[in-house]
């Protein structure tokens, strides 16, 4: 028996009509058109349909529906805004520090992986701010590439993280901060 469920998916409350124990995989893309999550193994095995829940992973192919009910879902498309909103930034970006490193070391080939790769990075990233390759390594244990990309997506993590160190430290006053003001006055 259907359902009406009210959910909170990238910031927004959108409300579909399914059984309670549907996977959240299928409603995330059959309901709500989203195309980040992918369906990999439907085991929950490989990683290619995670998500954050609250901010931690999940595979969303084995997470019923009625799980995530009053809680926050963020998809690879909401990551941008999410992190926007985690670290302040305004306007949001339009990529993730993270999807643009992958994008810069071309870590992303045949497309099966790269949503689980950049979510659960994503994840390590706002509790590890400068993990250590080995932090890498085992957070990412359980995320299957079936190109082989693994050290380009380790590659892209740790420069997220320089990326994201930058944009977070405070800027040093300049002897030129002020100055317009002092010109125009």
């Amino acid at each position: 028996m259907a359902d009406e469920l009210t959910l909170e998916v990238n910031a927004q409350r959108r409300t579909v009509t399914t059984p309670p124990d549907t996977p959240l995989l299928y409603v995330l893309t059959n309901d709500l058109g989203l195309l980040g999550p992918r369906f990999g193994c439907g085991l929950g095995q490989c990683g290619s349909c995670s998500v954050l829940v609250d901010g931690v992973e999940m595979r969303s192919c084995i997470t019923a529906t009625a799980a995530v009910v009053g809680k926050s879902v963020t998809t690879l498309e909401g990551l941008p805004a999410y992190y926007g909103a985690r670290m302040n930034v305004r306007p949001a970006p339009e990529l993730h520090p993270l999807q643009e490193a992958m994008i810069a070391e071309q870590s992303a080939q045949c497309g099966y992986c790269y949503n689980g790769q950049i979510i659960k990075g994503a994840e390590l990233l706002f509790q590890t701010p400068q993990p250590t390759e080995a932090q890498i390594r085992s957070a990412m244990n359980g995320h299957l590439c079936r190109c082989g990309t693994y050290p380009r997506s380790l590659a892209a993590i740790q420069r997220a993280a320089k990326t994201i160190a930058a944009q977070s430290a405070p800027r040093s006053a300049s002897a030129f901060d002020g100055i317009e003001e002092a010109v125009h006055v």
